[in-house]
C-alpha cells in the first residue's frame, strides 16, 4: 500500500523541517510549504491526504487559507491546525470552518502521531470533492440566499421546502445545504415509487432528505403520493426538497398540479438566482470547477487568463450552472496551452453558432451517403414514384436567430412536435416516446405551445 501524503505548511523552517524527519520516520511521504501561496499552488495540482497548516503566516493566515479551500470545494482532505499562541476562539472558528482538529506548539511527539493517525482515518471516509453552495459564489444575491436557508435550517421541525430556479440552476446545492453529514439523502428519480411506496420513502430516509429537482414533472397520481410523503414526512424527520422552474400556480389552474400539493409547497419557499444575475461570481465558480476536474477526473489544473474569465463573466448563460460547467470542462479538455485564454473561450461559446462543415472536411462516409440518397431518388423517380428525400418537410429547420431565446426555442419545440405528430398520426403514446417525454408533460407541452390535437 502506497504511503499516506502529508502537506506541512508553516513558515518556519525549523518546524517544518522537525515535523518533516518525524512523519518520515513513522512512514510517510511529506511535502513543504514555506507560506500560504506554496500551499495553495500544491493543493491546486494534488490533494494531500492531510494537511497541517500553521495559522499566523506571513503572507495569509492558515483560517483564510482554510476558507478558501471550502469555499472553492477543495476543502476535501482533514486539515490540522498549528499554533503557538492560539485561542479557543480560534480553534472553534476553524473547526466550524471545516478543520479537522487543532494542535498547539510545542507540539508533543504522541499527541502529533495520534493527531495525524485519526485524521488519516478520517481522510477514508471523506467523499471526493463536489460542487457546494459556497461555490456558488459571494455576491449579495447568494449571500442572502445563504442566509434565509440557514434560517430555515435552524427549524426545529424540518418543514417542506420549495426551491424555484431555472433548468441547471442550483436547486440541488441548496437541498444539500440543509442536509446533514452522516444522514440519508434520496434524490428520487424513480416517481412512481411516489405512487407505490410513499411510506417506505421515508422509513429509508428517516432524519435526512428526499430531493425531487422537478416536482412539475410528476403525473396525477405521484403528485398524491407526494402530498401523503409531505404529510407524513414530520413523524420521521425527513426534509422534503422540491426543485421547480414551471410556474406551479399556472399548471394547477389548467388542472395539471394538485391544489393542495401546491399549497403545502408554497408555505415554505425561496427563489433560486439564474447565473445571470450574479455574474460577478463566475469568475469564483470557474476555479472551483476546474478544480472540481482535478478531483473527480484527475484532470490536470488549467489556469485561465484574465482575458478569458472576463469573457466568461460577460457572456450569457441561458442554460444557467449546467452550461457553465459543461463550458469549463470542455476549455480544460480541448485548449491546448498552457493557459486557457480568451480564443480559446470564443471557440468553445460559439461552436454552435451556424456550424457548417467545410468542403475539404467532409468525410467520405457523408458523401457517399449523399451519393447514396440521390441515387435513391433518382431511381425512384425514374420507377413514377415521388422523391421524398427533399420534401418540405425533411428540410432542416432554419430559425430565426432575431428573436428572443425564449420564443426560438419554443418555435423549434412547436415545428419539432407537429412534424412528429404528423408521422404517428396524432398517436401520443408514440409521440411520448420518440419525444422522450411523460404522457402527462407531454400533454402540458401541447397546452404551453398552443398545439392542438386533431382527432
Amino acid at each position: 500500500m502506497a504511503s499516506k501524503n502529508i502537506l506541512v505548511v508553516d513558515d518556519e523552517i525549523g518546524i517544518r523541517e522537525l515535523l518533516r524527519d518525524i512523519l518520515q520516520d513513522e512512514g510517510y511521504q511529506v511535502q513543504l510549504a514555506e507560506n500560504a501561496a506554496s500551499a495553495r499552488a500544491i493543493r491546486l495540482q494534488e490533494r494531500p491526504d492531510i494537511v497541517l497548516l500553521d495559522i499566523w503566516m506571513p503572507d495569509c493566515d492558515g483560517i483564510t487559507l482554510l476558507k478558501e479551500w471550502a469555499n472553492n470545494s477543495l476543502l476535501t482532505m482533514p486539515v490540522v491546525m498549528m499554533s503557538g499562541h492560539g485561542t479557543i476562539d480560534t480553534a472553534v472558528e476553524a473547526t466550524r470552518i471545516g478543520a479537522f482538529d487543532f494542535l498547539e506548539k510545542p507540539i508533543a511527539l504522541q499527541k502529533l502521531l495520534k493527531t495525524v493517525e485519526s485524521a488519516l482515518k478520517h481522510s477514508e471516509q471523506l467523499p471526493k470533492s463536489e460542487m457546494n453552495l459556497s461555490s456558488l459564489g459571494k455576491s449579495p444575491i447568494i449571500s442572502a440566499l445563504k442566509e434565509r436557508l440557514d434560517k430555515i435550517a435552524m427549524n426545529v421541525t424540518p418543514s417542506p421546502l420549495l426551491l424555484i430556479g431555472p433548468k441547471g440552476s442550483g436547486t440541488e446545492l441548496c437541498a444539500r445545504y440543509l442536509h446533514q453529514p452522516g444522514s440519508p439523502w434520496l434524490q428520487l428519480t424513480e416517481f412512481n415509487q411516489l405512487a407505490t411506496a410513499p411510506i417506505e420513502i421515508l422509513e429509508a430516509t428517516r432524519d435526512g432528505v428526499v430531493f425531487i429537482s422537478e416536482v412539475a414533472e410528476l403525473n396525477k397520481i405521484e403528485q398524491k403520493g407526494l402530498l401523503l410523503l409531505m404529510t407524513k414526512a414530520e413523524k420521521y424527520s425527513t426534509r422534503v426538497v422540491c426543485g421547480t422552474s414551471e410556474n406551479l400556480p399556472k399548471l394547477q389552474a389548467e388542472s395539471l398540479f394538485d391544489h393542495n400539493l401546491l399549497q403545502l409547497l408554497s408555505a415554505v419557499s425561496l427563489r433560486v438566482p439564474a447565473l445571470d444575475e450574479h455574474k460577478e461570481d463566475i469568475p469564483d465558480l470557474v476555479v472551483a470547477i476546474a478544480n472540481l476536474q482535478l478531483e473527480l477526473a484527475d484532470v490536470e489544473y488549467r489556469e485561465f487568463d484574465i482575458a478569458a474569465l472576463n469573457a466568461l463573466r460577460n457572456a450569457d448563460w441561458p442554460g444557467d450552472l449546467a452550461q457553465l460547467d459543461a463550458v469549463i470542462r470542455n476549455l480544460i479538455q480541448t485548449s491546448l496551452g498552457e493557459k486557457i485564454t480568451l480564443e480559446d473561450v470564443k471557440r468553445v461559446l460559439t461552436q454552435f453558432e451556424n456550424p457548417k462543415a467545410l468542403p475539404e472536411e467532409t468525410s467520405s462516409e457523408a458523401i457517399s451517403a449523399d451519393n447514396a440518397t440521390t441515387h435513391h431518388a433518382e431511381s425512384t423517380q425514374n420507377k413514377g414514384e415521388p422523391a421524398t428525400a427533399n420534401t418540405a418537410e425533411d428540410q432542416a429547420w432554419h430559425p430565426n436567430f432575431n428573436q428572443p431565446l425564449r420564443e426560438a426555442r419554443d418555435e423549434f419545440e412547436r415545428t419539432y412536435i407537429q412534424y412528429h405528430m404528423k408521422k404517428v398520426s396524432n398517436n401520443m403514446s408514440k409521440l411520448a416516446e420518440i419525444a422522450g417525454l411523460e404522457r402527462t408533460h407531454l400533454y402540458r407541452k401541447l397546452k404551453q405551445l398552443n398545439i392542438k390535437i386533431k382527432n
